[in-house]
């Protein structure tokens, strides 16, 4: 699937990129092609919606294995989800991105209960030379990733989601909202308190 880069702001005031008015339109325009089954808005729409997918997923799933391979082959079967419902997705209205999240949400949830189910199995020894990061680099990666996660792991549900949607994945207020059930003016407050609420966690810890 080819990656194509997606055109964003900067919100000033929290510093998420957030998608455009003329994106959004973009959008609405390129899946309504891709239903009428155009290969190439097809492909244009599953390159743009690739990589936010993939970061919900990672966002979810890594701390099943603190690996990011699992989460990555849940995004892949979101990815061939999505084009296999195209033929049946109508516009209701509601962003095409919230149609998508709606999918990764549920397959996200199966692979979390899977994972509960059965032991991660470790991984193959590579076959040549690791050419990643050094073990030093991986560690602190690895902290800091972790860290994160859980403080995440601390907030409510609904704050947990609601930011990585928004911090994570990049959807909009809308977009957000509409996978949520909320309002955009009300996921704008509840990502506010969410924030705050974090770095209380993260000030709290420091001066533990």
């Amino acid at each position: 699937m080819p990656n194509v880069t997606e055109g964003c702001v900067a919100d000033a005031a929290t510093g998420v990129r957030l998608a455009t008015r003329s994106d959004e339109s973009d959008l609405r325009e390129l899946t309504s092609l891709a239903v009428q089954g155009d290969r190439t808005a097809i492909e244009s729409l599953l390159g743009q919606l690739r990589p936010m997918v993939v970061r919900y997923c990672r966002a979810r799933l890594g701390r099943v294995s603190g690996q990011y391979h699992i989460a990555d082959d849940v995004a892949q079967e979101v990815c061939i989800a999505v084009l296999s419902a195209l033929p049946r997705y109508r516009d209701m209205g509601r962003p095409f991105a919230s149609f998508v999240f709606g999918i990764a949400s549920h397959k996200v949830a199966d692979a979390l209960r899977s994972s509960v189910r059965s032991a991660v199995p470790t991984q193959d020894l590579p076959d040549g030379p690791d050419e990643g990061p050094g073990p030093e680099e991986t560690v602190v990666r690895y902290i800091e990733a972790q860290h994160a996660r859980d403080l995440l792991a601390r907030l409510p549900d609904t704050q947990r989601e609601l930011l990585i949607l928004r911090v994570v994945s990049g959807l909009s207020a809308e977009e957000t909202g509409n996978v949520l059930g909320m309002t955009p003016g009300a996921v704008r407050v509840a990502q506010h308190r969410a924030l705050a609420r974090l770095r209380q966690l993260a000030e709290l810890e420091s001066i533990a």
